[in-house]
């Protein structure tokens, strides 16, 4: 008799230490009432994945839904996948780190749960090659990824209804291609829909329906709640499917001794089709999309997407300065790692994805998860400090030039010589807090959506009726588009510390805050070279100039930096004969609550100037910690928030990343030497 076994999974994840509320919000909105319907279909099989840490949580504090998932587990109804423990893309952390967080995870499924898992979710479905060999000595036998995977390697989408085989070295796996198509449907088509599909695919050989999706689509995306539970979509669905003579319920590993592999895959390097759009740059993304219009005419969608592509997952590692840097601290830190007592729980837990990349989610853009990341880091080091280093110069971001590394029993600074000298990395260590934590202003994909939705070419979303399912978050339209525009802002420099500009008499707030001012100088976002480095201190330079109408004036610009306990000492030179120009210091700060903090003991608004002053207090009463700054001759402070636009799956969020501070020299250069010294003093 002709059959679809139907292989559906949920995989269940938050970032790791986000905010309880959100997890509490998940676990009752959806992770606890689909377990709540599942047991009473005792027949309706299934899987799962939660990330380990998620998995601690709920254990910890929400036993009801911890007692269902074993007492699930126990009769055979739900079968778990493992995974990395703490959530990782496995292919951007080392092989023994992988391997680590995949048995740390399998072990605990064991323990609590009485099975062993043989097969793996796979983070954001990112696939390649180099972590085959390490799955298979974990003990797993199959991994789940995306149907995309098979397309772009010259499959046809119609013949993807069951396993493929692969080896790495002569190491072999599983792969099952998950189903674009239930999953665009699941759960979101009337439950007719997906049970007409899984009939009309049924054949002699047992084929497979595979759906492994979002857990959170089950109750935590736009309107999915009240569409799965309230007006109650699951109970049809399973009814529907347990009503069908053409469906079988099924767990992965009883398929595999039931059915035969399609073929022999070899899988190239991606995930689904969405990472691979927004892992490219703005301006490729927006080509990518049309390019795909232009070409729907004529090609269907997996014609389309056989052939055009986007970029690989570890691109956001280039797209974003930000991820970089926390994913080569965290690189840095399991290469030269330690063996005392809590390093390694902290340096797994910064190797969760969320933090690195941005789509539909926020993300990088998120400052609290970024808070988290660098958290983790800084725990870390703490954990293995040693002061027989207090400077180290390397390329630890691979970008081919060298950062320097200051430490002492206080602060952790990073400068780096190729983003303008500029402060990259200012932690506190007694509160593992990052106060460069900011992010820079990025064009975004979505940016043009937004100006084409305000140039009348975009719908406003209507909620569809009951009976026309409900959107999924990637078809949402844009609501009021004219109310993003002021936030459309790109900059066009790193948003970080010490960053050097030559302004003129003309610079303004809202320049500064909108990042459209002129600039004069060469120094903000070129190299520097390291000229001298100390025990204690170091020295940066940069020949660079001063321009005008088309003419350069040569201008040498020296940092030089000493850190010792709490207070970095700086000493800037300029050098140039250029006059009527002034020079201006730039720093982004992050502060976890943003709207709290007191400058010169006055609360803080969105945006003030200060004239004429040769020091600034900024009062942090998240950290406890009082930031002074110190100048040898007047400044005129400019000071605005660092928002940004993200995207989301509500739509789109307002988020703050920092505040920028500008001290400008309160006198214009004079075509002489002008020589700044201060301090930054953290209290």
């Amino acid at each position: 008799m002709q059959k679809t076994a139907l292989l559906l999974g949920l995989h269940c994840h938050q970032p790791v230490d986000n905010f309880h509320e959100v997890l509490d919000e998940a676990i009752e909105k959806s992770y606890l009432p689909f377990f709540e319907v599942a047991e009473g279909y005792p027949e309706f099989i299934f899987s799962v994945h939660y990330s380990g840490w998620l998995l601690e949580y709920i254990r910890d504090h929400a036993p009801k839904l911890f007692a269902l998932m074993q007492k699930l587990a126990e009769r055979g109804q739900v079968e778990f996948l493992t995974g990395g423990f703490y959530e990782p893309i496995l292919a951007s952390i080392p092989s023994r780190d992988r391997r680590a967080q995949i048995d740390k995870l399998s072990d605990f499924i064991e323990t609590y749960f009485s099975q062993r898992p043989t097969g793996l979710w796979l983070t954001e479905r990112v696939w390649d090659g180099a972590i085959a060999r390490d799955l298979v000595k974990c003990g797993i036998e199959y991994v789940v990824v995306d149907d995309y995977h098979f397309i772009s390697s010259g499959f046809d989408v119609e013949n993807l209804n069951g396993y493929f085989l692969t080896e790495e070295g002569g190491k072999r796996l599983k792969l099952f291609p998950i189903n674009k198509h239930l999953r665009y449907q699941i759960p979101f088509a009337p439950e007719r829909e997906p049970v007409a599909y899984l009939e009309e695919i049924a054949d002699e050989q047992l084929c497979a329906g595979v759906i492994f999706d979002d857990g959170e689509k089950f109750g935590i995306w736009p309107q999915t709640h009240e569409w799965v539970y309230e007006k109650g979509w699951l109970k049809r669905f399973i009814e529907a499917v347990l009503e069908s003579n053409k469906i079988e319920t099924m767990q992965y590993r009883e398929y595999l001794k039931r059915a035969r592999p399609i073929s022999l895959a070899y899988l190239p390097t991606t995930s689904y089709f969405e990472m691979g759009e927004w892992s490219l740059r703005a301006e490729d993304a927006v080509k990518l999309e049309k390019i795909r219009e232009s070409l729907a005419g004529s090609f269907s969608t997996e014609e389309i997407e056989k052939f055009v592509k986007g970029s690989i997952w570890k691109n956001f590692l280039v797209k974003y300065y930000e991820s970089n840097q926390i994913h080569k601290r965290m690189l840095s830190l399991s290469h030269n790692r330690s063996e005392k007592k809590g390093y390694l729980e902290n340096l797994y837990k910064a190797q969760c994805n969320d933090v690195l990349w941005h789509g539909v989610f926020g993300g990088t853009y998120l400052p609290n998860l970024r808070d988290n990341a660098w958290r983790f880091i800084i725990t870390c080091e703490n954990i293995a400090h040693s002061k027989k280093e207090p400077i180290r110069v390397e390329d630890a971001n691979c970008d081919g030039y060298e950062e320097i590394k200051c430490v002492s029993d206080d602060l952790i600074c990073v400068f780096d010589t190729a983003a303008g000298g500029a402060l990259c990395e200012l932690d506190i260590r007694d509160k593992a807090f990052n106060f460069t934590n900011t992010l820079t202003r990025y064009n975004e994909a979505y940016h043009s959506h937004i100006r084409e939705a305000c140039a009348g070419e975009g719908a406003r979303h209507e909620v569809p009726k009951e009976e026309e399912g409900i959107s999924t978050i990637h078809n949402e339209e844009i609501e009021n588009p004219q109310q993003y525009l002021p936030y459309l802002i790109e900059d066009w420099y790193l948003k970080n510390s010490f960053v050097d500009h030559i302004v003129d008499e003309g610079f303004s707030l809202e320049d500064f805050q909108k990042c459209r001012f002129r600039e004069y100088g060469d120094f903000a976002n070129q190299p520097f070279t390291i000229e001298k480095v100390k025990k204690h201190a170091f020295t940066l330079v940069r020949e660079g100039g001063i321009y005008e109408e088309g003419e350069k004036t040569s201008a040498t610009l020296h940092k030089r930096f000493r850190l010792k306990k709490n207070r970095i000492k700086f000493q800037i030179t300029l050098e140039s004969a250029r006059e009527g120009l002034c020079y201006m210091m730039e720093h982004n700060l992050h502060f976890a609550h943003a709207d709290a903090i007191r400058i010169n003991n006055t609360p803080f608004c969105d945006m003030q100037k200060i004239k004429a002053q040769h020091a600034l207090t900024i009062e942090d009463p998240y950290t406890g910690k009082r930031l002074n700054f110190s100048f040898n001759m007047p400044m005129d402070i400019y000071i605005c928030k660092l928002d940004t636009l993200s995207q989301s799956e509500s739509g789109f969020d307002l988020i703050n990343q920092g505040i920028s501070f500008g001290f400008k020299c309160s006198e214009p250069m004079q075509g002489e030497k002008l020589q700044i010294e201060g301090s930054l003093k953290i209290v």
